[in-house]
């Protein structure tokens, strides 16, 4: 009998071990399905797939192993208090259009079986495809879209990590303040342009409102067509109007589009400060050295890897990924997988409530991110980063540096926009 005892333990030991080692292997090959929307055809695809591969190597961070970024998740395979399950986005092409937008949402979260989304880029969209996931009641947290109306509705389920517009409007500003005293230069006058979307417009609203806060007139306010192929009679009226200053929202094509037609017609103000369009990827391959001294807002330059050493690492991985430096979109969309990942894991369950609850108690700090902030953490009623803040970076050279704020500036400011028949 003893002997019969002793066969059987040795069985039920190697029976209960290959029972555990089954289900931590079950764990660890867990799914958890995001998705993420964006432009992917149509004429900003480059900059939807720009900001979706931001997305994916904050994926391949959490579920890999990387014990030398001190980034959230990154120094365990997966999510731990998950037993290790893996994030996959689950990825739909918006083609750029609100009404698709919300359809493919709404698609990810009824047939795709997503948790969770991120994306999309253009603030119209987003619009949108958020209010599919909140009548879905699916957490979204958003990285790459800056109108202010996004936090203003009141949303549930809704986050948003990066910068919104009124922001940077007043960074703006705020620098040419800060360049009047430190340069001696007075700036009176202010054009407004910008394409007439969900995103430009709330632009062009903030700087109308905030102009005279900053002592600043306008002297003209101009809206346009976001996929114009003609501008001829837009710069006409800037050249008209004379400002001091031009501050443009647009995206790729038209930023294009208008650097040829300023150097066509010779619209020479003293400074042009941007948003968006002129800090994607494919906006200095097309208009080379033309594009030098515009000033864009930001919320990442590669040479803040000075301070912050974080950012070098990131981008030899992401240039080792894709063959190319992180660019600001890139880095934008890099920041939501992390936070949704971190709360998902913190609240031990997929399950909506628990994420949101989780997400709200967000507090991810500036050392952690490649950004230069204080951190993460959301407002409570409006589901804001109340940290988050943008920079300046101007082009010199065919390359972005920072410019303003002044005290951590990798260059100085180049002032004034040289004319352009003074240009090589």
């Amino acid at each position: 009998m003893h002997g019969k005892r002793g066969r059987i333990l040795p069985y039920a030991l190697t029976l209960l071990l290959s029972l555990a080692l089954a289900s931590a292997g079950a764990a660890a090959d867990k799914v958890i399905k995001i998705g993420a929307v964006y432009p992917l055809t149509g004429n900003i695809a480059s900059t939807g797939l720009d900001c979706l591969h931001g997305a994916e190597l904050a994926v391949d961070i959490i579920n890999g192993k990387y014990p030398d970024l001190n980034l959230p998740l990154a120094k365990t395979a997966g999510l731990p208090n998950l037993g290790g399950a893996k994030l996959k986005l689950v990825v739909a092409d918006t083609k750029g259009e609100p009404r698709n937008g919300q359809a493919e949402a709404e698609r990810l979260v009824t047939e795709e079986k997503v948790v969770g989304m991120i994306g999309a880029y253009q603030s119209a969209v987003t619009k949108t495809a958020s209010q599919a996931t909140e009548r879905l009641k699916i957490p979204y947290v958003c990285s790459d879209s800056s109108s202010p109306t996004l936090t203003e509705r009141g949303l549930k389920y809704f986050f948003r990590v990066s910068p919104h517009d009124a922001g940077f409007a007043r960074d703006q500003l705020q620098f040419l303040k800060d360049l009047e005293k430190a340069k001696g230069v007075k700036i009176g006058t202010i054009a407004v342009l910008y394409e007439n979307t969900e995103f430009g417009s709330n632009v062009g609203k903030q700087v109308l409102m905030l102009a005279p806060e900053y002592g600043f007139k306008v002297v003209a306010d101009i809206s346009y067509t976001a996929n114009a192929t003609d501008v001829t009679s837009e710069v006409g009226r800037l050249i008209k109007a004379n400002p001091d200053v031009l501050m443009h929202a647009s995206y790729i094509t038209d930023a294009i589009l208008f650097t040829k037609t300023f150097k066509e017609m010779g619209f020479n103000p003293k400074g042009i400060l941007t948003f968006a369009g002129y800090i994607e990827p494919g906006y200095l391959p097309a208009v080379k050295a033309d594009g030098n001294d515009i000033i864009v807002r930001s919320t990442f330059a590669l040479d803040l890897a000075k301070s912050k050493p974080l950012v070098a690492k990131v981008n030899a991985l992401f240039k080792k990924k894709y063959g190319i430096d992180m660019s600001e979109n890139a880095a934008r969309s890099f920041a939501a997988p992390f936070v949704i990942a971190d709360a998902i894991n913190r609240a031990r369950t997929t399950e909506a409530e628990a994420v949101v609850k989780a997400l709200l108690a967000t507090n991810i700090p500036g050392s952690e991110m490649i950004y230069p902030w204080k951190g993460i953490q959301f407002d409570p009623k409006s589901h804001q980063n109340i940290h988050a803040r943008g920079i300046l970076v101007q082009i010199q050279n065919q390359n972005y540096v920072t410019v303003w704020p002044f005290d951590s500036a990798a260059a100085k400011v180049i002032w004034p926009f040289p004319a352009w028949k003074t240009r090589k």
